[in-house]
């Protein structure tokens, strides 16, 4: 790396957040550190780092609160970490906008290793956003997408995943990820139904461009946005 990734670690357990630090310094990165979540928000804002590693459980202003500020104002990947076990934990901190999300106790090798992975995504991504778009937009007040001026005639459930793979091009989302989000009030939907709903969505969207598809398969693991 000719520059070094800038990581910023907002975590009240210090010992902890010091672990972190080195490891994350022995392979490579630079790292801030940050023990408060009372001014996480402004400091997220004028460092720019390239992610940030935050907490759930934070003094002054929880990592929930300060994922959904940033994300009002910035994209940066964002990787939630908490000993809460709930499921609604994840899946809120997915729906704010977390790149990634761990339970402690874990691993800081395989904190490393997400950290490398997050960035990899990312800047994929940036690379999907600087080519020509797919004429795609959303209108999230009236659960309406169109695509090159014409509307999609999407079911809610069809215009929930186009939006969540759309929203991070490149990102790959397993089935079980995608059932999580967007099925989230119905427990006894299985995988397979990820599948049905993709396959009508390749339908509509051929409809107006027969030669785009605007999701990927990725053989034994699921779905990512992006022809």
């Amino acid at each position: 790396m000719t520059q070094a990734d800038h990581i910023l670690i907002v975590e009240d357990e210090v010992v902890l957040a010091d672990l972190i630090k080195e490891y994350l310094e022995h392979s490579g990165f630079a790292v801030t550190m940050l023990h408060d979540g009372s001014h996480a928000v402004e400091t997220i804002l004028e460092l720019s780092p390239d992610l940030v590693v935050l907490d759930l459980m934070l003094p002054g202003k929880d990592g929930l609160a300060i994922a959904r500020e940033v994300r009002d104002q910035s994209d940066v990947p964002i990787i939630m970490e908490t000993a809460k076990l709930e499921e609604i934990d994840r899946l809120l901190g997915l729906e704010l906008g977390a790149d990634d999300y761990l339970c402690k106790p874990f691993s800081p090798r395989e904190l490393v290793a997400r950290v490398k992975a997050v960035l990899r995504r990312t800047k994929v991504r940036s690379l999907e956003q600087s080519l020509p778009q797919h004429g795609l937009t959303f209108d999230e007040d009236k659960w309406t997408a169109c695509l090159e001026g014409h509307a999609l005639d999407l079911t809610r459930r069809e215009f929930q995943l186009l939006r969540i793979l759309s929203n991070h091009p490149g990102r790959v989302y397993s089935r079980a990820q995608l059932l999580d989000l967007v099925f989230s009030d119905n427990l006894d939907m299985v995988d397979r139904t990820i599948d049905s709903h993709i396959k009508n969505i390749r339908i509509k969207v051929k409809a107006i461009a027969p030669g785009m598809d605007l999701i990927r398969s990725i053989y034994g693991i699921g779905y990512a946005f992006g022809d």
